[in-house]
C-alpha cells in the first residue's frame, strides 16, 4: 500500500516562482504563462537591442580603425534599461508640459451643454445640433476661398511647352 502525504502538492501543481499566484510548470521554467511570456518578450528585446547596437557600431566605422569601440559597446551593454512603466514620474520642481487645451463644453450660440456631441465648426467655435450649420449660427468663415485654395492646390497649372511655327 503507497503511503499518501497529505501536506504536499502533487508534481504538476507548482506555484510560479514570481509568487503572482498562478501556477506554473517545470517546461516554462517553474513560471506560469504570463510571467513565462513576459520573460521571453523582454529576452527578445535585448537581444533585439544588443544586435542593433552592434550593428550601428560596426557600421558607423570599421573595427579595425578603433579600438575604443570594444569597452564602449560593453558599458553600454552593462547599463540596465529601464522600462517604460518603471521610470519616474516627475517631480514638482521638474518642468511639466501645460495641459491640452480643452474644448468648451457649450454652445457659443445658445450656451447649452453640448459635451461629447458638440460640432467645431470651421470658423473655430463649438455649437450644439440646432446651431451646427454655418447659415444658422452665422459663420463667418469664408468657405468660398477655402474651396478655391483647395482646388488650385489639387489641379497645379499645366502649361506646355511653346513651339516654333514653320
Amino acid at each position: 500500500m503507497a503511503e499518501e502525504h497529505p501536506c504536499q502538492t502533487p508534481e504538476g501543481h507548482r506555484l510560479c516562482v514570481n509568487n503572482c499566484g498562478f501556477f506554473g510548470s517545470s517546461a516554462t521554467m517553474n513560471l506560469c504563462s504570463n510571467c513565462y511570456g513576459d520573460l521571453r518578450l523582454k529576452n527578445q528585446q535585448q537581444a533585439s537591442m544588443k544586435s542593433t547596437v552592434e550593428s550601428s557600431l560596426s557600421a558607423a566605422s570599421p573595427p579595425s580603425s578603433s579600438p575604443e569601440i570594444a569597452p564602449v559597446l560593453q558599458i553600454h551593454a552593462a547599463e540596465p534599461q529601464i522600462p517604460a512603466t518603471e521610470k519616474q514620474i516627475p517631480t514638482a520642481t521638474e518642468e511639466r508640459q501645460p495641459p491640452p487645451p480643452q474644448r468648451p463644453n457649450r454652445c457659443t450660440a445658445c450656451r447649452k451643454r453640448v459635451g461629447l456631441t458638440g460640432f467645431m465648426c470651421r470658423c473655430g467655435t463649438t455649437f450644439c445640433g440646432a446651431h451646427r450649420y454655418p447659415e444658422v449660427h452665422g459663420c463667418t468663415f469664408d468657405f468660398k476661398s477655402a474651396g478655391r485654395e483647395e482646388i488650385a492646390k489639387a489641379n497645379p497649372l499645366v502649361v506646355a511647352a511653346k513651339l516654333r511655327k514653320i
